[in-house]
C-alpha cells in the first residue's frame, strides 16, 4: 500500500472508532421511560431497568432540632443484583453526601450514614449485611438510627448494629429518591410492597411488632404517639402519584421519563470507586475500548509533516473525545459523567501510542514493506520512547520528514 493510501485508510479507521466509541457512550441518546409498574394483583411496585419515583417536596424535622433518631421500614422483593445499586436515598441541599441511602450489591444489604465527628469532619458511615438478600423471596427490613448506633433488622429480628463516631442529625430529611440513586444511574431491580419512615428510633419489640402487623394486615398499627412521618402502602391503581396520608408535602411522583435527582458532572473518582468486580471490569471495557483509538491515531498522524507532535497529538484527540462523552452524558439519566472515565479512557489512548512505537508492530511494518500489507508505512516506524518524548536515534534522524 502507498503511503498516501496508508494516511487515507488510519484516516477512515480513525474517524470510524471515533464515531463508534461516541456511539457506544452516548447510546441511547435520550431519556428512556420510566420503568415502574404497579402490581397487578396486590399492592406494590415493580422496579425494571431504569425506574425511579421522587417524593414531591423534602422532608422536614419534626422534633427537637438535633433529633437524631429515625426508623425506616420497607418490604420488598430483589430482582437479583450483580453489581451496586441503590433502593432508596434521600438527598438534602447543598454538595454534601446523602445524608442515608440504602443500598444492595449482590446478596448484600448496604446502609449509608452522614455523620459529623467532633470536629466538624463530615463523613459517610458504612454499614454491610451479608447475606441479607441471599435467599429469593420477599424480605422485611426495619432499619433504625439511634444518636450512635444503626440497627438493622431483617423479618423482625436485630442482624446487625454498628457504631458511628459522629452524631448524624436528620438522616431522612430532604428530598426522598426510590428505586434509584440521586446523581447517578444506580438503577435497582425489584418490587416494593411497603415503606415507612418514622422520626424516633424503634425499641426492638415495636420492630417485631410491626413486622407482625405488616405481614397481617399489610401495614403497620402504630399507636398515636408512634405515628410515622410517611407511610407509603402503594394501593393507588392509577395515576402518577402515590399518597402520603401524614403529609401531601411528600406525596411520591412517578415521572413519565427516567431521570436522575441531581446528575453528577465529572463526579471526583473517589465518589464513584467502590471495591467491587463489576467497577474494575467498567475500567477495564473503559481503557480496552480507547487502544483501538490510541493506535490509529497515532498512525495517521505519524504520516503528516509534525512527526514529533504525532503521540502528543492522537492522546490529546483521545482526551477531547472522552470529555465530550463525559460531557454530554451529564444530560443523559442512564449514563453516569466521571472523571474515573476520563482518565481510563485517555490511559487507554496512551497504551495504543505505545502499542503502535512496540518493537513487535515495527517488525511486522518492515516486514510488510515487502509484502504490500496495511501495516506498510512511508517511513520506519519510530520507538515507543520517540514517539512520546520526540527525540530520534541517528537512523530515525535521517528519515525524519
Amino acid at each position: 500500500m502507498n503511503p498516501p493510501s496508508y494516511a487515507r485508510a488510519m484516516g477512515i479507521l480513525s474517524v470510524s472508532t471515533i464515531i463508534t466509541i461516541l456511539a457506544a457512550g452516548l447510546w441511547p441518546f435520550h431519556a428512556p421511560r420510566n420503568d415502574v409498574a404497579r402490581l397487578s394483583k396486590e399492592n406494590g411496585l415493580r422496579f425494571g431497568d431504569h425506574g425511579t419515583i421522587l417524593s414531591s417536596g423534602a422532608f422536614q424535622p419534626s422534633g427537637p432540632e438535633n433529633n437524631y433518631a429515625g426508623s425506616l421500614e420497607i418490604r420488598l422483593e430483589p430482582a437479583g443484583s450483580t453489581s451496586r445499586s441503590t433502593i432508596l436515598a434521600f438527598q438534602d441541599s447543598g454538595p454534601t453526601a446523602p445524608p442515608f441511602m440504602l443500598q444492595q450489591s449482590r446478596d448484600k444489604l448496604i446502609v449509608e450514614r452522614r455523620n459529623t465527628d467532633d470536629g466538624g469532619q463530615t463523613r459517610t458511615a458504612e454499614l454491610i449485611v451479608d447475606d441479607a438478600l441471599a435467599r429469593r423471596g420477599r424480605r422485611f427490613v426495619t432499619i433504625t438510627l439511634g444518636p450512635r448506633t444503626t440497627s438493622v433488622y431483617l423479618d423482625g429480628v436485630l442482624i446487625k448494629m454498628s457504631e458511628i463516631q459522629g452524631r448524624a442529625p436528620g438522616n431522612f430529611m430532604g428530598r426522598l429518591v426510590l428505586g434509584n440513586s440521586l446523581i447517578a444511574s444506580d438503577s435497582w431491580r425489584g418490587e416494593v410492597l411497603g415503606l415507612a419512615i418514622y422520626q424516633q428510633e424503634l425499641t426492638p419489640a415495636k420492630v417485631l411488632e410491626n413486622y407482625q402487623d405488616w405481614t397481617k394486615y399489610h401495614r403497620p398499627m402504630p399507636s398515636p404517639d408512634e405515628q410515622p412521618a410517611a407511610l407509603y402502602l402503594f394501593d393507588e391503581r392509577d395515576g402518577n402519584v402515590l399518597h402520603n396520608p401524614w403529609g401531601s408535602s411528600t406525596d411520591l411522583m412517578i415521572p413519565a421519563r427516567y431521570l436522575l435527582l441531581q446528575p453528577a458532572f465529572l463526579s471526583p473518582p473517589w465518589r464513584d470507586y467502590h471495591p467491587t468486580r463489576s467497577y474494575w471490569e467498567n475500567a477495564g471495557i473503559n481503557i480496552v475500548g480507547f487502544i483501538p483509538l490510541g493506535y490509529f491515531l497515532v498512525a495517521y498522524f505519524s504520516t503528516r509533516r509534525a512527526t514529533r507532535t504525532a503521540a502528543t497529538a492522537a492522546v490529546l484527540l483521545g482526551f477531547l473525545t472522552s470529555l465530550t462523552i463525559e460531557s454530554l452524558q451529564a444530560y443523559l439519566p442512564t449514563r453516569d459523567s466521571g472523571m474515573n472515565d476520563l482518565i481510563t479512557n485517555t490511559f487507554g489512548t496512551v497504551l495504543g501510542v505505545l502499542l503502535y512505537g512496540s518493537p513487535l508492530i515495527q517488525n511486522r511494518a518492515r516486514r510488510s514493506n515487502d509484502t504490500g500489507t496495511l501495516f506498510r508505512v512511508s517511513h520506519r516506524p519510530r520507538s515507543a520512547d520517540s514517539l512520546l518524548t520526540g527525540r530520534f536515534t541517528g537512523a530515525e534522524q535521517n528519515e525524519k520528514v
